[in-house]
């Protein structure tokens, strides 16, 4: 009945080609407008998991509660601690006035907040200290603060001199001091870069690189439409840092999830066109190899573009819009769809050899073809179609498109192909099309069947142990170009452990809750600490604002403004450095040691600084002044801290740590190494142990990558069911099945086993091979086991195994150019794709012929119905 129905459709086909060819091309026009009309891509990775998921529930409330996935970071660096505190203070100024990209952006007040209050998060001991020693330092701060210019930077140099003088110091402990000084004079007199750092001075180390950057929090306008929803914001990011940071030796960097996820598509993007063109130019190639007419590569070209447009359409019109995962069904259906007009553009050359006619070997290849590519186009669909009950909505998306491009793929094969055949009228074949060379290798196999059927049992039992070390890598960076500046940006915080990269966030019904789960989960050994708002109010005020009320008194007298003196003329900055360079040499005098020699090196510096132009004093002046200005004026600042309560907390820093309903962040920090994913997905699983709720970070990645690949499981679970009970209903035979069957997992167990042996883990992007291998390869299994079926012997020889090689070529051209990205995960997907096709390959063409055997023969040796001699099926 399935081949009389196809028959029916081809002579039809034939009888009315040019009708069938013109209807074809305006449904394919239509199609065409309608998908170019309504084409919408979603690229929100977020909707690629079913919303209906427990953890997805405790993310997506959170998300609704505070927005942490909507944000881009910029990420300010600077050459010194204070001009990063500047630049960020002006860059986020700068931001807020653009009110059409952002919707919001981290408040210079809540920055404000953390300067004027940072002393308070001390112990008292530490605070102590540290105004001791600002006390300690109230002349130098004096000769700073009174006169900001470079005289005062020599008049603070001269009274350190004076210390040692007076012995109490030593010039040795100067020597940072000094040094520091010679490099910053030596490089702007040499025309490069030079920076100086207070902080650093006063600290006595050198600014590590986290107390060198700044970060502002963004709120982009996202247009979830285009394929990089946040490209515009990062755009005015850009043009709105070039224009600010400059003056503070700045530069910026986006990262965070807006960013990064736009950074993905680019990438995906980037060469795409390129790639595309070499990939149909191998197509054709291919083609040309397969087919040997130009006429019948534009038959299948032409076939495919039909079959594309409609699919396109069929998909749009199924799912709305498209997913970034689903966009690949165009990938999958030239890989795969073009394996069906092969097959039959392969037989009917066959036939069209033996027939002679035209019409006859159109509708004799029909006859031959249509109950294997009926078979194998409704088992692929199943295949893909298998991914709906998932919650993977991405791949259930894709499979639906894909699976109902296989049918479409299959129509246009039985319908528009045979048409374009009768119309293009391809030349006469020749030669036979069948490999009559590996006639030795057939007679070899076919001689030595059972010991390869051990053999290669043994084989693959033996690659088993394999599958131990078979690795997910769960972590969706390690899928994204580490090249690239939002993601290397990320690695670089990601290493810092005070960054909070790898927090996870618990949502609390209360803020008192809120501090009852930062105390539980602030004892297990995993975590370092966890934070709630209520962090942000410090203990022991009582304690530390007196310490702090008394360093500000003991300075009161050096910041005064009445106390500041006039901008010296350049003339009285030369006198004073020619002073200071005679005081550096007469203290270093003849003494040895890292003290006198940087004093000397200094002094010579100095008085080469006093003959320069006016301008590289100006530049040096500058270099020691601004970030002087700002040293001070944060002193000032950070020495007059309020009493800080739950009510006084700055409006942003409360939105960001609760909700207006009272709802309250818990946001939890790991110990472990930053770089070790084991030990981050060990803290996520002792955190949800403690407090189940807990989501976000590690904790999302980690459940995210649970129900993908039990996703995967459940799919290839039913892949398998419905692909063994279509072929049950098609073949009637259990043995059939299995023989149909066997390869095909055979060929999966072997992939998986190479991907051990290349060190090719399996991930998010790449995982998508396995349903990719059943589709191809039970399509591949069919054809055999319907040619067996028939009574076909010796098949490594026929016209299949050309049809099925050229049909894996380029489905492996196809899937192959993904190879080429350079985006890691799709190239990870183009590698596992190739890897999987060589094994599917080789099982179907090598191993399913000497599985099955020779032909089944009635009782008696009578060939059984359908079954044709050697001679009769020798190409």
């Amino acid at each position: 009945m399935l081949t009389t129905l196809v028959n029916r459709t081809i002579l039809f086909c034939v009888a009315y080609s040019r009708v069938v060819v013109a209807a074809s091309l305006v449904l394919a026009t239509l199609a065409a407008v309608y998908a170019a009309t309504h084409f919408a891509i979603n690229s929100d990775i977020n909707a690629l998991l079913s919303k209906d998921l427990d953890w997805r529930r405790r993310e997506v409330a959170f998300e609704n509660a505070f927005g942490r996935y909507q944000v881009m970071t910029v990420v300010v660096t600077a050459p010194t601690s204070e001009l990063a505190t500047a630049a960020t203070a002006a860059l986020t100024d700068a931001l807020n006035l653009d009110k059409v990209h952002f919707r919001e952006v981290s408040s210079s007040g809540t920055a404000s907040f953390f300067l004027q209050h940072g002393l308070l998060f001390q112990s008292p001991q530490e605070l102590a200290a540290s105004a001791d020693g600002l006390i300690k330092a109230e002349p130098l701060i004096r000769d700073l603060s009174t006169d900001r210019s470079m005289r005062g930077v020599v008049a603070a140099l001269e009274d350190s001199l004076i210390g040692v003088q007076s012995s109490q110091l030593s010039l040795d402990d100067l020597t940072r001091v000094m040094s520091a000084a010679s490099d910053t004079v030596e490089g702007t007199l040499t025309g490069k870069p030079a920076h100086f750092s207070w902080r650093a001075l006063v600290s006595g180390k050198p600014s590590v690189a986290a107390e060198k950057r700044g970060f502002v929090e963004v709120r982009p306008v996202l247009d979830y439409s285009a394929l990089e929803p946040g490209r515009r914001a990062g755009d005015a990011v850009r043009q709105i840092a070039a224009a600010t940071l400059p003056k503070f030796q700045a530069t910026a960097r986006l990262t965070g999830p807006v960013a990064m996820s736009d950074e993905q598509f680019a990438t995906i993007k980037e060469n795409a066109l390129r790639n595309g063109i070499i990939t149909v130019a191998v197509v054709v190639l291919i083609l040309w190899l397969a087919l040997g007419s130009f006429r019948l590569i534009a038959a299948v070209v032409v076939t495919l573009g039909v079959g594309l447009a409609l699919t396109a359409a069929l998909g749009l019109l199924m799912v709305g819009s498209l997913n970034v995962i689903s966009v690949y069904f165009a990938v999958l259906f030239v890989g795969i769809g073009v394996d069906f007009a092969i097959q039959y553009s392969v037989r009917y050359r066959a036939d069209r050899h033996d027939v002679g006619n035209l019409r006859g070997a159109i509708i004799t290849a029909g006859s031959h073809v249509a109950a294997p590519l009926t078979l194998a186009a409704f088992a692929t669909a199943a295949g893909f179609l298998s991914f709906l009950p998932t919650n993977y909505r991405g791949v259930s998306e894709l499979g639906l498109i894909a699976g109902a491009g296989m049918l479409i793929a299959f129509a246009t094969s039985i319908t528009l192909l045979p048409a374009l055949l009768t119309s293009l009228k391809p030349p006469t074949e020749q030669v036979a099309l069948g490999y009559t060379s590996l006639a030795p290798l057939d007679n070899f196999l076919a001689r030595h069947r059972i010991g390869i059927i051990v053999g290669t049992g043994m084989f693959v039992a033996a690659g088993l142990p394999l599958l131990y070390w078979l690795r997910f890598d769960f972590n969706p960076i390690n899928l994204q170009n580490p090249h690239s500046e939002a993601t290397a940006t990320y690695l670089e915080l990601a290493r810092d452990k005070d960054s909070n990269t790898n927090a996870v966030e618990v949502l609390a019904p209360s803020l008192q809750e809120a501090d009852a789960i930062a105390a539980r989960v602030s004892k297990l050994p995993d975590v370092a600490r966890a934070m709630t708002l209520a962090t942000f109010v410090p203990a022991e005020q009582s304690e530390k604002l007196p310490i702090l009320q008394r360093a500000n008194d003991a300075l009161a007298e050096a910041f005064d403004a009445k106390n500041a003196e006039q901008p010296p003329s350049d003339a009285e900055n030369v006198e004073a450095l020619k002073r200071a360079a005679d005081r550096l040499n007469d203290t270093a005098g003849e003494l040895k040691g890292v003290g006198a020699e940087a004093a000397r090196r200094l002094s010579r510096n100095l008085s080469a600084l006093a003959t320069a132009d006016v301008g590289v004093r100006t530049a040096v002046e500058t270099t020691f002044v601004q970030p002087l200005q700002i040293a001070l004026a944060m002193l000032q600042t950070m020495l007059k801290p309020d009493p800080i309560t739950m009510q006084s907390l700055p409006p942003d820093l409360v939105r960001e740590w609760s909700t207006a309903s009272g709802q309250a962040r818990v946001s939890i920090v790991p110990s472990a190494d930053p770089g070790d994913n084991d030990a981050i997905r060990r803290f996520a699983r002792a955190v949800l142990k403690v407090e189940p709720t807990a989501t976000e970070g590690p904790i999302a990645v980690l459940e995210a990558g649970n129900t993908i690949v039990r996703a995967f499981v459940q799919a290839g679970i039913w892949a398998l069911l419905s692909i063994a009970l279509l072929l049950w209903l098609v073949l009637r035979r259990f043995s059939d099945v299995l023989l149909t069957l066997i390869p095909l997992i055979l060929a999966g167990v072997v992939t998986l086993e190479l991907c051990v042996v290349f060190g090719l883990p399996l991930n998010f992007a790449n995982i998508i091979a396995i349903p990719l291998l059943l589709g191809v390869g039970v399509a591949f299994k069919i054809y055999y086991i319907m040619a067996w079926r028939e009574g076909q012997t010796h098949l490594l020889q026929t016209s299949l195994t050309r049809a099925v090689v050229y049909s894996a070529l380029t489905t492996a051209t196809a899937f192959g150019s993904l190879w080429f990205s350079d985006h890691p995960g799709t190239s990870s997907m183009g590698k596992l794709l190739a890897l999987s096709l060589v094994s599917t390959l080789a099982a179907a063409v090598l191993f399913q012929p000497i599985l099955m055997g020779a032909p089944r023969t009635k009782r008696g040796g009578v060939p059984a119905v359908g079954q044709k001699t050697q001679k009769e099926t020798m190409p």
